[in-house]
């Protein structure tokens, strides 16, 4: 395949592009800009010239008739028929004003002249009238389309990014197509007003065209060059812009995100503490002047191609209308239909300017929506196909075998050739320092991740077999970073089930296990109380209120289920000695009633409620056993053990 040629207005991918400025490279470790240059989607989007665009002209249309067929089929046939019936009108009404024009220069007297024109004026009347009136039915199906075309898109865009593979979400370049393909949406909506302007214009000048054609041949190349200049300027600035865009899309999410920080209720107190704000308005002036720096370099540029356009459209304009003149000198044409050439060439002039510019909008919301598209596609790609084995109702136990996975960009495996057994019904405690890989076999037990290599069976089913439904359905965690959703305490319970008819005495009894029926009713609306600062009734909870919450969702998913895993990540990290202990009551008792709590933890004296505890250090299984035995071994479990034990005792008393 032919490598398309480099733009020589995009933006280089030499050392000057790519190079970081120094806010770039101290908050993100180095350059936030793409090089587009070489890509396939350059191959495929950008050929940005005017016979690429008009050979591209009816798919486009038609991909967006299909968006306003789905929307609304409706309005898209009364648009449609609107379009085409103002173009009728228009032909009407320069045939009637030719007529018109042809009976005023007759001879005879004035009044004579008048009354052999009065029905080739009433016509031009009707014509305007009718065109005005399907200008308004045009108007308003476009105005019913725009909306629901973009509701439309918008909510395949949610879908399809809400079910991809966690290490999707995780790929930055997959998160690009992300940024770009949300843009989609709106791209759609403004192609039905871009669209019906285009039609519009379309027929216009192929009506007037057409007249032309009839008039004198000569005329209609005439008109085509002087619009030929102004096309290739809209085009060659479109595809400057849209080329920086993907090179700057990443860019401009990092001065966002700076933005977002300034005005976090999560992070107020720290800025105001530590004078965090300067510093934050500092580096986003920075990335804020370097992408005006780029927005400055593209508006020269584009006012360069537009002089040079300009000049060529004076020149094409002076030629039409002395060939225009010559006709008429030469006698090859009438006076009359002189007239009608100059109405015709001024309205196919402006329609195809017009349609040149609106063609470029048409092409350029178009690759939006292209992004869209592709977006479907890799998502697609990257979503596990519903279906598959059924897991056994009563898994007996679930066995990692030779599991390893590494994180994509990372040299060093997560998880390194891991073998072990989760005994359902049990209590199983993973334990190790920070980084040993606790989180992610929790991880890849829920289905997030798959292995790289290994399997991790329930029975005898692999869990890559498994229906994929089935396996998330088995699984309620708590995680240590668990989402804080900003909405009312019942629904932060009740999307721990979304799809399970909601019930207040679930919710209450879920919030019974998780100790945090206090802290419910304690809230200025109780359940319906909005968890969330800085909207009108909200209310903020401590750190270990929301933990307590977080447990009672795990526990309104788990209640009346059993056989599930309930995947507990550091559950006490913010709660009191009090609370910590209740706690751990109600995790027995999640077991007792047949589920299996896989608990993640670096309190090692909350193990001894374990049955099985596995010790993982730097991404291996390094001992299992029950606490007891695990103590009496001396080895990592038991160092880990005396080295916490020794924080509380007397130091006279420490552990040797």
């Amino acid at each position: 395949m032919r490598r398309p040629r480099r733009d020589r207005t995009a933006p280089a991918p030499d050392e000057d592009a790519q190079r970081p400025s120094d806010s770039e490279q101290l908050l993100f470790g180095g350059p936030l800009r793409y090089d587009t240059g070489w890509s396939q989607h350059e191959e495929a989007y950008l050929a940005l010239n005017l016979r690429a665009v008009l050979r591209r002209l009816p798919r486009l249309l038609a991909s967006g008739f299909r968006l306003a067929w789905r929307a609304d089929p409706r309005a898209a046939r009364g648009l449609v028929a609107a379009n085409l019936g103002r173009g009728l009108t228009q032909a009407a009404s320069l045939l009637a004003v030719n007529r018109v024009l042809a009976g005023l220069m007759t001879g005879g007297t004035m009044e004579e002249r008048l009354r052999g024109v009065l029905g080739a004026l009433v016509a031009v009347g009707v014509c305007l009238s009718a065109g005005a009136l399907l200008r308004a039915v045009s108007t308003y199906a476009t105005g019913r389309l725009e909306p629901r075309v973009e509701r439309m898109a918008t909510e395949v865009y949610l879908e399809r990014a809400s079910r991809v593979e966690l290490a999707a979400i995780e790929d930055d370049q997959f998160h690009k197509l992300l940024d770009s393909a949300r843009y989609g949406a709106s791209s759609a909506r403004r192609m039905m007003s871009i669209g019906n302007r285009v039609i519009s214009a379309a027929i216009s000048f192929v009506t007037a065209a057409g007249v032309l054609t009839v008039l004198h041949p000569v005329l209609l190349p005439l008109l085509t060059v002087m619009t030929l200049p102004g096309s290739w300027s809209a085009l060659t600035t479109a595809r400057r812009r849209y080329l920086s865009f993907h090179a700057w899309t990443q860019h401009t999410r990092a001065g966002a995100l700076i933005g977002q920080m300034l005005t976090d209720a999560g992070a107020a107190p720290e800025i105001r503490v530590h004078g965090v704000g300067p510093f934050l308005l500092r580096h986003f002036r920075a990335l804020a002047e370097s992408a005006e720096a780029e927005q400055s370099r593209l508006a020269r540029l584009e006012a360069r191609t537009g002089l040079i356009a300009a000049g060529w459209i004076g020149v094409a304009t002076a030629a039409t209308y002395a060939t225009l003149g010559a006709l008429l000198l030469g006698g090859a044409m009438a006076l009359s239909v002189a007239g009608t050439a100059v109405i015709a060439i001024r309205t196919g002039s402006a329609s195809l300017t017009t349609l040149a510019l609106e063609v470029n909008a048409l092409h350029e919301q178009a690759l939006f929506v292209g992004d869209l598209e592709r977006l479907c596609e890799e998502a697609e790609r990257r979503t596990r196909a519903p279906g598959g084995v059924a897991l056994p109702e009563a898994p007996r136990l679930i066995r990692f075998e030779q599991v390893t996975f590494t994180y994509p960009g990372e040299g060093t495996p997560a998880l390194d050739d891991v073998t072990l057994t989760l005994p359902t019904g049990r209590i199983v405690a993973l334990v190790g320092s920070n980084g040993s890989g606790k989180t992610t076999l929790a991880r890849l037990l829920a289905g997030l991740y798959a292995p790289q290599r290994g399997r991790i069976l329930w029975d005898d089913v692999d869990a890559a077999l498994a229906d994929r439904r089935q396996l998330t359905d088995r699984v309620a965690m708590v995680a240590q970073d668990f989402t804080r959703w900003a909405f009312t305490a019942r629904v932060n319970v009740l999307i721990g089930r979304p799809e399970a008819p909601a019930h207040d005495e679930h919710v209450e009894r879920a919030l019974r296990h998780a100790g945090a029926e206090d802290l419910v009713a304690g809230l200025p609306r109780g359940l319906d109380t909005l968890l969330a600062r800085g909207f009108r009734g909200g209310h903020q909870l401590s750190g270990g209120q929301w933990q307590r919450l977080g447990f009672g969702r795990a526990a309104y998913r788990a209640a009346g289920r059993p056989g599930q895993i309930l995947i507990v990540d550091e559950p006490t990290a913010a709660l009191d000695a009090r609370a910590e202990l209740q706690i751990f009551d109600e995790i027995r008792s999640l077991a007792e009633d047949g589920s299996t709590v896989l608990l993640i933890t670096h309190r090692l004296a909350s193990v001894r409620h374990a049955d099985l505890v596995h010790v993982l250090d730097e991404g291996r299984l390094v001992e299992s056993g029950a606490p007891a035995d695990l103590l009496a071994a001396g080895g990592l479990y038991a160092e880990l053990y005396h080295l916490q034990a020794n924080q509380y005792a007397p130091e006279d008393e420490t552990c040797r």
